[in-house]
């Protein structure tokens, strides 16, 4: 039986990767050994393995890592803020008025002066008589004195349902009519001796809306907006604009609001080119859409018909006396 020999290189026991590369292990096996000697056919030691030393199985909790543990528990969820009822007092916001705005104004008071008269005329075609076009006032028309008086009336529009009968503005509910149309204004200002036609200088503004994680802004690009012809009124989940800008224009928008705002940080500033609303959520949260979907418009049209069915003469007498000019 022929020996192996065991000098490295020779018989192919140990091989060691010098500095004669290949790649191929065919040619490796070829590579001419560098040293000579004579064969060795006593097959080195085999290499002393270190002692491992066993040790006890130890139980589970042995092994784990010393520490003290802590529980830490998720946070609650927040709780769902309910809506409150949309019958709520509405409040009448501050308009903040930007200098930019203000310098605005002072340039078109110049140029003004001629529309003026022009109203002046108009006024002086009224007739004696004639009773305020504002909701709620039943002032008539005597002569240039009335034109100084103070008009109280409501800024809002007369709502009814359910058989209770009120105004947006202030919202004192009455199922009586004659007790509806006694109820004093809420708002004050100079009286409306001429009806205007229905839509007539009512525009389109262009509008969007913005949201962080506690705000939401909504904008509306009116140039040269009148602060003493505009307001804003808000609910926590209303808010109703009205504005009045570049002479006669008017722009008008209800939102239901998706979700609930703090009322009481809630701002509104007016500047030469925009109105911004800047509006405080109520909860730290993102809203799916500004407004809350509306409702089916079929059973609308149903309560709008049956609520102001049973108002009666009473009611179309009114309202054809209030816009009569």
């Amino acid at each position: 039986m022929a020996l192996l020999c065991y000098n490295r290189g020779c018989g192919q026991r140990v091989p060691i990767f010098h500095d004669r590369r290949t790649t191929d292990f065919s040619d490796f096996l070829s590579i001419v050994g560098c040293a000579k000697r004579r064969h060795n056919s006593e097959k080195p030691p085999e290499p002393v393995k270190p002692e491992v030393k066993t040790t006890e199985k130890k139980e589970l909790p042995e092994l784990k890592p010393k520490f003290q543990e802590h529980i830490i528990q998720a946070p609650k969820p927040i709780e769902a803020i309910k809506r409150s009822s949309p019958d709520g007092p509405m409040t009448n916001l501050e308009l903040k008025i930007s200098a930019s705005l203000k310098q605005a104004l002072d340039k078109l008071k110049l140029s003004s002066e001629n529309e003026e008269d022009k109203k002046r005329k108009k006024t002086d075609e009224i007739k004696i008589g004639i009773s305020c076009k504002n909701g709620g006032c039943s002032k008539t028309y005597r002569g240039l004195e009335s034109l100084e008086e103070v008009c109280v009336y409501h800024s809002g529009v007369p709502i009814f349902h359910e058989g209770m009968k009120y105004w947006s503005c202030c919202r004192r509910k009455t199922s009586d009519f004659n007790t509806f149309l006694a109820q004093e204004g809420c708002t004050t200002g100079k009286h409306m001796w001429a009806k205007k036609d229905a839509g007539e200088n009512v525009v389109p503004c262009r509008h969007d809306w913005h949201q962080t994680g506690g705000e939401v802004t909504i904008s509306v690009y009116a140039k040269n907006s009148l602060p003493e012809l505009s307001r804003v009124e808000v609910h926590s989940t209303l808010l109703n604009v009205h504005i009045g800008f570049e002479g006669e224009k008017e722009f008008h928008q209800n939102v239901k609001l998706r979700d609930v705002t703090d009322v009481k940080r809630i701002y509104v500033t007016m500047t030469a080119t925009k109105i911004e609303i800047n509006m405080r959520k109520a909860e730290p949260m993102q809203w799916a859409s500004l407004e809350l979907p509306a409702v089916k418009k079929q059973q609308k049209q149903k309560d709008n018909t049956t609520d102001w069915a049973g108002h009666g003469r009473k009611a179309i007498t009114y309202f054809r006396n209030l816009n009569t000019v």
